[in-house]
């Protein structure tokens, strides 16, 4: 008796399990939604070299996808050579996937601001060239204003004895770069510029945000 029980009861589960062409004509208000606690916003940021700032936000609690790319220029699809020939206007620069209900957008700019100079015009270190400016490219009204509020105050605090020149725009002609720059710093560790220039900035990056790595 028990078993015929369990088998009506898996019996009813079948009849009320919709067919998949049964999902596929339901109209968008039939259909279940989206669970709005997985939404994921995005920033790009320009920093330096984009293998940098790739290598940074790869690690970084919240952060889902990093993707190396061009930003802010005048032409259409340039490729690395054009951006480094200084006449695109392109920045370096990553577009950054984050899930806000773990870091807001004032925590990921504050690793931003941390892990670079922000106070140099168009250069980072060794780095020479308008593609290494420093940018924040904001895609909401909220995300501009978040920025220009950090870039205040810290400009008033005094952490740096230079005025902060990082450019707050809207992001515009993105582009994303060619498939070799894509994770580049965890693809090839032992080539030099990673070695000498990343790995130090990331050591650095490890200790002072020690809480918000991923694991």
């Amino acid at each position: 008796m028990q078993f015929l029980k369990i088998v009506a009861v898996l019996l009813t589960l079948a009849a009320c399990t919709p067919k998949s062409e049964d999902v596929a004509a339901m109209t968008p208000q039939d259909k279940p939604k989206e669970d709005a606690s997985k939404k994921v916003d995005t920033i790009t940021l320009g920093a330096g070299c984009f293998w940098c700032v790739e290598a940074v936000y790869q690690e970084l609690k919240g952060v889902v996808a990093v993707e190396s790319g061009y930003s802010n220029g005048t032409t259409d699809k340039p490729t690395y050579q054009d951006v480094c020939s200084g006449t695109t206007g392109h920045a370096e620069v990553c577009q950054i996937k984050f899930d806000p209900s773990v870091i807001d957008v004032k925590g990921i700019l504050k690793v931003f601001f941390k892990m670079h100079d922000p106070t140099t015009l168009n250069y980072q270190g060794n780095d020479h060239g308008t593609q290494y400016r420093s940018g924040i490219y904001f895609h909401t009204p909220e995300q501009k204003e978040v920025a220009e509020k950090v870039k205040k105050e810290l400009d008033a605090s005094g952490a740096w004895k230079d005025p902060i020149v990082t450019e707050i725009l809207p992001v515009s002609k993105y582009f994303k770069a060619e498939d070799y720059h894509q994770n580049y710093f965890r693809t090839h560790p032992g080539q030099g510029y990673c070695k000498f220039v990343i790995g130090p900035k990331m050591e650095k990056f490890r200790k002072v945000f020690a809480d918000q790595l991923q694991k």
